[in-house]
């Protein structure tokens, strides 16, 4: 496969109604387990003009799978080098997300995911596949790493534990897990020559595998299964990468033969100076109604997540309904609203553990860092190169524009640490504190970059600098991820939580697709000199505007 397609691929985003409804209106599916009740407590029914608005959601979750157990809906993502991987998000009604947990807990992949002598950098978790497994009440993921090995993880819930549950040796790349009605595990797969595996009953083995289709050349690529059983048909639902969307359809069995037909092609989306929605699932709420959860490029926030409704032809083939031609801006609610945990607010870091909506840049080291009503982070990495730093704590950013502050105590960091707030991706910038000859100052650094085989071109440049004292800041960058110029960020700091002061330029974020995963705010602490200093978050604050 090229580059490029392997690129096109991560724009994965969306979903496998595994374990959908065979029916095409049953209220529960059977076997399914109740679901538990949401945060929110009870629905709010829907007036007849209740809408929602697209995207459902803006933040980074592409490469979606969405499956629905009993009136829960569950949605895993990619994450590449972020760590846990393979995020799950829960909602009760298709539009309110929230966090739920992750079934990759730690990237045990080889060294490079620990930023041990290599990086592991748009490798890692890819387009991967949720499913749950009615007979023994088990969700499963499976993904392939780096077109090299598959693996699947198990749980007894979305929050876990997760664990792995086998290694298969074959590269079920873009994978989609179906569970049929008779309990028996298949995979769809691959880029143009499209596959599907039959797993043993316990899915630790391949049975069998075939290719059952072959792409075209007037389609070009397509990848990113997602693999249904519906009134007894067989269907892969495929992306061509990144502006169209297919299906497949076999009415003889899982394996074949498949016909195809066009879903969407070059659709104007509802993201102004987005991408075309493409890529995704399918799923049929528990009222019988069917939904298509696509992705749309966004950069610099990445691919997020958009719903439309579908309805299906008397012979079978799924059909987007459009609003004036275009994937509509806003849609009827599909259910009563059910309200979850905000994606945005305050975190003190209560408890002992982070919560799921945190992601670290590669593995940490588990050693250097505690969560005990507050974050400590004590430097893990002696290095000048932002990029080679461990136990860097990412946070999605909100979109269209949103605003990061950290509360951090630096009154234990050593000379030659560096500690801060950053928007971290191929190109980056942060504010933070440069502790040297026994003094701190606060300053703002642009101009880390890397390659595009992401190798460091640039550790980065002080742009600006201020003296502080006392062993308390607050940190603060504010982010505009609208697709288009200017893409701005800007970076201040406070020494009383209360009055910020600007530091130095704006910081225009790029837009290359290539690294896939979009701008994250990073919480950092690195040593350039000696190991043995920390600091301390008490709190970071994600709010819009």
């Amino acid at each position: 496969m090229s580059w490029l397609h392997h690129e096109h691929s991560r724009r994965k985003a969306l979903a496998t109604a595994t374990g959908l409804i065979a029916g095409a209106a049953v209220p529960v599916a059977a076997g399914y387990p109740a679901a538990a009740s949401p945060a929110g407590g009870a629905a709010t029914a829907p007036s007849a003009a209740a809408q929602y608005a697209n995207p459902v959601l803006w933040q980074d979750f592409a490469d979606i799978d969405i499956i629905r157990v009993g009136d829960t809906y569950y949605y895993s993502a990619s994450t590449m080098h972020y760590s846990p991987g393979a995020p799950i998000l829960r909602s009760y009604d298709l539009v309110n997300w929230e966090f739920a947990g992750h079934s990759v807990p730690v990237l045990d992949f080889g060294s490079k995911y620990d930023l041990s002598g290599a990086r592991g950098y748009v490798k890692g978790i890819w387009a991967s596949s949720l499913a749950y497994r009615p007979r023994n009440r088990t969700f499963y993921w499976l993904g392939c790493i780096e077109f090299a090995k598959s693996y699947i993880y198990t749980a007894p819930s979305v929050e876990g534990p997760w664990s792995r549950l086998t290694t298969i040796n074959n590269a079920y790349y873009d994978a989609g897990l179906l569970i049929d009605d008779d309990d028996t595990m298949y995979v769809s797969y691959g880029n143009t020559t499209i596959s599907v595996a039959q797993l043993s009953a316990d899915g630790r083995t391949q049975v069998r595998a075939q290719q059952v289709f072959n792409t075209p050349s007037s389609v070009g690529t397509l990848e990113g299964s997602r693999f249904y059983k519906i009134n007894g048909n067989y269907y892969i639902f495929l992306t061509r990468p990144a502006n169209g969307q297919y299906i497949l359809k076999s009415t003889s069995g899982p394996f074949g033969p498949y016909t195809m037909r066009e879903v969407l092609l070059n659709l104007r989306g509802p993201v102004s100076g987005g991408g075309v929605p493409h890529q995704g699932g399918l799923v049929q709420t528990q009222n019988g109604t069917w939904h298509y959860m696509a992705f749309v490029d966004s950069y610099p926030g990445g691919r997020i997540p958009v719903l439309a409704p579908i309805t299906w032809t008397s012979d079978g083939w799924p059909v987007l309904q459009l609003v004036n031609g275009a994937w509509g801006a806003s849609y009827p609610s599909p259910l009563p609203t059910r309200q979850v945990a905000p994606m945005t607010g305050v975190d003190t870091f209560d408890g002992t553990t982070l919560k799921p909506k945190w992601e670290w840049n590669h593995n940490p080291d588990n050693s250097k860092w505690s969560v005990d009503n507050g974050l400590t982070l004590r430097t893990a990495t002696v290095t000048n190169d932002l990029y080679w730093a461990r136990n860097t704590l990412t946070h999605r950013i909100q979109g269209p524009t949103s605003t990061a502050t950290v509360q951090l105590d630096h009154s234990t960091m050593r000379d030659g640490d560096r500690a801060g707030l950053a928007l971290l991706r191929d190109s980056s910038a942060w504010i933070g504190l440069k502790r040297d000859g026994g003094a701190t100052r606060v300053v703002m650094v642009n101009g880390l970059t890397m390659d595009g085989n992401w190798n460091t071109t640039g550790t980065g440049t002080e742009a600006a600098g201020a003296n502080v004292s006392g062993g308390r800041i607050w940190l603060r960058a504010n982010a505009d991820i609208r697709p288009g110029a200017p893409r701005s960020a800007t970076f201040s700091y406070s020494t009383d939580g209360t009055n910020f002061t600007r530091l130095g330029p704006a910081f225009t974020m790029g837009n290359d697709w290539r690294f896939f995963m979009g701008y994250r705010y990073a919480i950092f602490n690195y040593a350039t000199q000696a190991l043995g200093g920390s600091v301390r978050v008490t709190r970071f604050e994600l709010a819009t505007p």
